[in-house]
């Protein structure tokens, strides 16, 4: 295709066009989008994990998105077992080697609704990128009865995207995903309820308007020509600038940061990848700029503090929204050295009486108060006068004010488009093309 059949698409019109069904959630859009996108790579894949409550719309983003995609390419499984799994998607069984063989490469792996971790147990490897050929031992039931040995041969690297209401996830798997959430704020739901409204009072009007919008038509169009191009790999020569950036970011080193480089590195080459008409080609390999780097961190800033902390953005959101204002509420006529802790209860009650709805205290105790302590936000002890009632603290509360600590994080994709019409000013004088002030290239 040539380049003149596509213009360099900016932030605020991709987060348009995917908002024509999906609202707000602007980063989560963009992110997923992205991380399919990446299939269409060697080796530049990443994983996303929605980790949030039933009915929150965990699993709609990814179903909605993978739309623009070719069918072809996404797998969309709900429940499956990991022998199941493997037989299903199997391209051809080895007789010789009792052995068969798997090709995911530029596939898209979306799991819906899954109860457990089971089948990413088995798929450790492979969301790691350990090899692009691995060999997994399974077990089948014979027809006579006992178990036999089956080889499993995975081919090439997926995108993948996990959907589970449990918000616990083993930290083997956590680390190899990024962490989102759907947002569950009352504009989200408010505007999800009149889209829903639409398209189920008249599905065969709404999905004719869907389909004959000119901008999601050129979408899919784009994305199949990014597939058709066959772009190897994307590279990166200013190596030194993400370097720079990355530790201005991160002051002390983790070793879940040396997935978190990678992970970054992909969403960068993803940005250049939606626009590879615009960089520089070489063979099968295109060269991302400064801007796609500058985007690329622009991006991640806006996830990474809940990544960081190894914990769903759900989950982050509650401790903000929740722990740390009812524990200011309850202390905020008490001297500093005598703050009172939260009890379960008191945290439940501060819930529904914010969000409208209980959270269940299994959930509280079992999950969400176990990942906080464990990520360092809060401790809990028993209390003094009753050694039988749990309180809870916020460990950083005394130190770090609400302000201080979020007042440096910036919220929303209209600043991130503020930001990227800045970063992409160059790349447009060199294009030496007419360009109106709003279409700067994404």
């Amino acid at each position: 295709m040539e380049d003149e059949n596509f213009k360099p698409i900016t932030l605020t019109e991709l987060n348009s066009i995917l908002g024509l069904t999906i609202k707000k959630d602007d980063e989560n859009k963009i992110i997923t989008f992205l991380c399919m996108l990446t299939a269409y790579t060697s080796d530049a894949q990443f994983n996303i994990s929605f980790n949030a409550p039933s009915s929150s719309g965990k699993s709609y983003i990814p179903t909605e998105i993978a739309q623009f995609f070719p069918k072809e390419d996404v797998i969309e499984t709900g429940y499956c077992s990991p022998t199941a799994f493997f037989h299903d998607k199997a391209d051809k069984y080895n007789k010789e080697k009792n052995e068969l063989i798997v090709n995911l490469e530029h596939k898209i792996l979306i799991f819906l609704d899954q109860p457990h971790t089971l089948l990413l147990e088995h798929l450790r490897p492979l969301l790691s990128h350990d090899k692009k050929e691995i060999l997994l031992k399974i077990t089948d039931k014979q027809q006579k009865g006992g178990l036999r040995t089956k080889n499993v041969r995975l081919i090439g690297f997926p995108s993948v995207i996990f959907c589970t209401a449990g918000l616990r996830l083993d930290e083997q798997e956590s680390t190899r995903f990024l962490l989102l959430s759907p947002e569950t704020d009352q504009d989200k739901l408010k505007l999800s309820i009149f889209e829903k409204i639409k398209r189920t009072t008249d599905k065969l009007s709404y999905q004719a308007k869907l389909d004959l919008n000119p901008k999601r038509e050129e979408l899919i169009k784009r994305i199949f020509a990014i597939k058709e191009a066959s772009i190897q790999d994307v590279i990166i020569k200013n190596q030194q600038k993400i370097e720079e950036e990355f530790f201005k970011r991160v002051k002390i080193l983790k070793p879940r940061h040396q997935r978190d480089i990678g992970r970054l590195i992909s969403i960068i080459k993803a940005t250049a990848l939606l626009n590879f008409w615009f960089r520089e080609r070489k063979e099968s390999y295109i060269i991302a700029n400064d801007d796609d780097i500058d985007l690329g961190f622009s991006l991640w800033d806006k996830i990474s503090e809940s990544q960081e902390l190894n914990l769903p953005p759900y989950v982050h959101n509650l401790y903000k929204e929740i722990i740390l204002k009812a524990y200011e509420e309850k202390n905020s006529g008490v001297d500093s050295g005598a703050n009172e802790g939260l009890t379960r209860k008191e945290i439940l009650e501060y819930h529904y009486e914010i969000y409208g709805r209980h959270l269940p205290d299994w959930q509280l105790r079992k999950e969400i108060l176990p990942m906080l302590e464990t990520s360092g936000l809060i401790f809990q002890e028993a209390d003094k006068e009753d050694k039988r009632k749990i309180l809870i603290y916020p460990t950083l509360y005394t130190t770090i004010s609400e302000d201080q600590k979020y007042s440096g994080i910036d919220s929303g994709v209209e600043n991130l488009e503020d930001k990227s019409k800045s970063i992409f000013k160059n790349t447009t004088q060199k294009m030496n093309e007419d360009i109106d002030p709003d279409e700067i290239p994404f």
